[in-house]
């Protein structure tokens, strides 16, 4: 068992207080603090300290995949740690966007290497040639926008705006017979004229205000939009953000983003579980690359984007269901204990949000307080918590067979 170093990314929409307030650090902090990365992505890779020695949790599982992954995940995922577990902290919008399927990364990735893209070059779609599910659980009330609406209900929407040049797209929407009718949608917008762009955004944010202070279904969902004017005036993805889901996740609850679903995040502190990658296709509400063209071939509008609840899992132990084969996502609050932790068989890193607990191995034991996080290899093998915590575990799905449900 090996205590992590997490790695800070200090992007300019993350929070001055929830990270440091979670790892007890004073706050606010000068820097925004995005996202707090656990796990063996090669961009930044965690900490450890081995046999005395500070190494990195990437080179470890490098030097030893069958040990630290097990036979099985070392054969699957190519001795890759196969998940990446994430604190991300959004007092600002980010970016509306699209994660790609396996298929779509590694023919991505391969194209643009070789068309000479160097690895860090920000005109590059495909970091890396993995794809990125992944799955959100609300530690604090989180706003989101999670999948695309109906044709129907985006036609409704559209329309209640009273916006005349948007009247084509609301008709469309309409008379849809499949969803493909929300790509051209989609695509309209983002490739609205330049010269035009500036005032379609100022007449949605004021007819928007107007909804808002009327009430009414799509009130809150109207909020949102305006809300993002504040942090990206004339930015076409306010209009974008029209055309998907408004959700507000309550703590505990949880959204699954498969392959091809459009999403953004909008505000508030969650755990994230995705698949080891950094792959992001954007669509707007940033100042980074986008690529409409590849976002609209990787956008599915039919993605289904289920609100998630925990389902029992043993003893004080819940799981949160997704079909990703590099993840699955378990709480314990163990108490008294002592509770067997999930996913023996595989490697999982754990990370106590409250309290805190106390870990025992064959291989030892470890006490993890508020905000800290360790690493579990498959070697460590069965791991028993105690201690009033709460403690996410991050596995991979191959090892659902622990918990007797498949």
């Amino acid at each position: 068992m090996d205590l992590l170093e997490p790695v800070t990314q200090p992007y300019a929409w993350g929070s001055h207080t929830a990270v440091a307030e979670l790892q007890g650090r004073p706050a606010p902090t000068a820097e925004p603090e995005a996202e707090l990365w656990m796990g063996a992505h090669p961009s930044a890779p965690s900490g450890v300290d081995r046999a005395g020695v500070r190494t990195t949790l990437d080179a470890v599982i490098a030097a030893d995949p069958a040990r630290e992954l097990g036979a099985t995940t070392a054969a699957r995922f190519g001795g890759r740690l196969p998940f990446l577990l994430k604190v991300l902290a959004a007092d600002k919008a980010l970016s509306i966007q699209v994660h790609p399927s396996r298929e779509q990364a590694e023919a991505g990735y391969r194209a643009e290497t070789e068309r000479g893209l160097a690895p860090g070059d920000k005109s590059r779609n495909y970091v890396d040639d993995w794809p990125k599910p992944e799955i959100l659980c609300a530690l604090t009330r989180f706003e989101v926008l999670a999948g695309m609406r109906t044709s129907d209900d985006a036609a409704a929407l559209l329309r209640a705006l009273g916006i005349r040049e948007l009247d084509p797209l609301a008709a469309d929407l309409a008379a849809a017979t499949s969803p493909a009718a929300l790509t051209r949608a989609l695509a309209a917008i983002l490739t609205w004229p330049a010269g035009d762009r500036a005032a379609l955004v100022a007449a949605v944010v004021a007819a928007c205000e107007r909804i808002e202070a009327e009430g009414g279904g799509y009130a809150a969902a109207c909020a949102a939009t305006a809300r993002l004017a504040g942090d990206h005036p004339a930015d076409l993805g306010i209009v974008a953000s029209l055309l998907l889901r408004h959700a507000i996740l309550e703590p505990g609850e949880a959204v699954f983003l498969p392959a091809g679903g459009l999403h953004a995040y909008l505000q508030g502190t969650g755990v994230e579980l995705l698949a080891n990658s950094d792959n992001v296709v954007r669509a707007g509400l940033t100042s980074k690359h986008i690529d409409v063209p590849e976002l609209l071939k990787l956008t599915d509008p039919a993605a289904a984007v289920p609100v998630i609840e925990p389902r029992p899992a043993g003893d004080e132990v819940f799981r949160y269901d997704s079909p990703a084969p590099e993840f699955r996502l378990y709480l314990a609050r163990p108490g008294c204990g002592p509770v067997t932790l999930p996913g023996d068989g595989g490697p999982r890193i754990v990370l106590c949000t409250e309290g805190a607990g106390l870990l025992r191995a064959n291989t030892g034991t470890l006490k993890l307080a508020r905000g800290e996080s360790c690493y579990l290899s498959a070697a460590d093998g069965p791991v028993a918590a105690s201690g009033p915590a709460a403690l996410f575990i991050a596995a991979n799905g191959l090892t659902s067979a622990d918990d007797g449900r498949a």
